[in-house]
């Protein structure tokens, strides 16, 4: 319950789903927290359900690399020094090879992959010495699921950012490691399109049997976050059910 006492954390994509629950368990270890979104009633609907007092919010699109200058800044004012941050927004597009134009393609590489990139170069001076750096990737990094060609190609570069920075930041005190999720009952596959038929289509795929739940991740998020996971460096936790291992 005290894991996080006195460390101060940044959560992209901190208003739903995973995000928000690892808001909520961030707060319960004890850290103080930042949550960013695009828009401001998301982050206003979410403050209120943390706590009007306990988190700050910050206005920003993940995929706008020159933006993350001003989270950066935004979290020097607010906190002084960072000591964790989980790069968690992200953007599913699924579509077969001959349906993806340009455009499409640069929007999921630049939420995904560009934007989390520019955003941990402009936080390199306001890391503290240890910090944790956790990115959440997907297992579409790893299977060869039709239509994912692009998400699986933006979250498996993300994947290893989590191994080359490892080594980069290091000798800064600055750990790196990633979770690579499953199928998580979040409001993504509904944003997908996905009906009840096809959920109970996906669990049956899925060795437990079900789908997992935000606060499962949560919770490895929590522990390479904390001191708990202080000699893992450029390590990957997969939550996924038993779906990759198929």
């Amino acid at each position: 319950m005290d894991r996080l006492i006195k460390k101060t954390a940044l959560i992209t994509g901190g208003t739903s789903g995973i995000g928000l629950e690892t808001a909520r368990e961030f707060l319960h270890e004890g850290a103080r927290v930042a949550i960013t979104a695009r828009d401001h009633e998301s982050l206003d609907a979410a403050r209120k359900e943390l706590g009007d007092n306990r988190v700050l919010t910050i206005a920003s699109n993940a995929g706008d690399a020159s933006g993350q200058r001003k989270v950066a800044e935004a979290i020097r004012n607010e906190f002084g020094q960072l000591d964790i941050l989980f790069v968690n927004a992200g953007v599913a597009e699924m579509a077969p090879l001959d349906k993806w134009d340009e455009s499409a393609f640069d929007r999921s590489f630049d939420i995904n992959f560009k934007g989390p990139f520019f955003l941990i170069q402009a936080l390199l001076p306001v890391f503290n010495n240890p910090a944790s750096i956790v990115l959440m990737t997907s297992i579409n990094s790893h299977i060869g699921m039709p239509n994912s060609s692009v998400y699986g190609a933006s979250k498996a570069a993300l994947l290893s950012l989590a191994r080359t920075l490892s080594g980069e930041l290091i000798s800064r005190g600055i750990r790196v490691n990633a979770v690579t999720g499953g199928p998580i009952a979040t409001p993504l596959y509904r944003k997908l399109g996905m009906g009840e038929n096809e959920l109970k289509s996906l669990e049956i795929q899925i060795p437990a049997r079900r789908l997992g739940q935000s606060s499962e991740v949560a919770q490895a998020v929590v522990y390479f976050a904390s001191d708990d996971s202080a000699f893992t460096v450029g390590s990957e936790l997969v939550v996924d059910g038993g779906m990759s291992n198929l």
